[in-house]
């Protein structure tokens, strides 16, 4: 049974645990994989875009004014890649005009810990809404480091995205930055004594991209 935490919103919806099943058979062929993470994607985005605030703007319907609405801001989406970038589509099927920006971190598979090699975003990241997106959320390493980066180029608003969480990313993720809310389509039992999420769904940058 899946631990409560603060602040990690686990998305329970009969389709997304259809889909998390086909992301963990190890039968899936790539392009079966990356489907299913965009129909997740695609909840995940309507679930986390409940929250958005708005403003109210004037507009003139074919018979009259009338009082209608857009977004109060910019949404910003950040994948950590490579595997965050199978999510992106399903996002911006739901958020069509939300910007991208990218955060490079590879894993040092000795020590765990986070690697930085890129790091782009718009310019005014710091007003906006940011959704980080990384597909695993493990031993939380990758993570805290990423919205480490965000915060110090000023990011106040933001949200993690993810796939599949372990009991511990989500610890760590949440001790570090309490502030962060997470959001999940899987949360999984524990980690191995490699770093990886069991029973998870293997290497999701691998299986997105046929590079097994």
């Amino acid at each position: 049974m899946a631990a409560n935490f603060a602040n990690f919103s686990l998305i329970d919806h009969p389709l997304v645990k259809k889909d998390v099943t086909v992301l963990r058979d190890v039968s899936t062929p790539p392009e079966i994989f990356r489907a299913a993470v965009k129909r997740i994607s695609n909840i995940l985005a309507v679930e986390i875009c409940k929250d958005l605030k708005l403003t109210e703007i004037e507009i003139e319907t074919p018979l009259e004014k009338t009082t209608g609405h857009k977004l109060a801001y910019d949404v910003v989406l950040v994948p950590v890649l490579r595997a965050g970038l199978g999510m992106v589509s399903g996002f911006l099927e739901i958020i069509p005009d939300a910007k991208v920006g990218h955060i490079g971190l590879q894993r040092d598979e000795t020590t765990l810990k986070p690697i930085e090699y890129y790091y782009k975003t718009p310019k005014n990241i710091d007003s906006s809404k940011v959704i980080l997106i990384d597909p695993m959320l493990a031993t939380g390493g990758s993570g805290a480091e990423a919205i480490n980066y965000l915060k110090k180029r000023g990011v106040k608003n933001l949200i993690f995205a993810c796939l599949v969480a372990a009991p511990e990313g989500i610890k760590k993720l949440l001790s570090e930055h309490p502030d962060v809310r997470i959001f999940g389509a899987a949360q999984d039992r524990e980690l191995n004594n490699k770093g990886y999420i069991l029973p998870g769904l293997g290497d999701a940058g691998d299986r997105t991209f046929g590079t097994l």
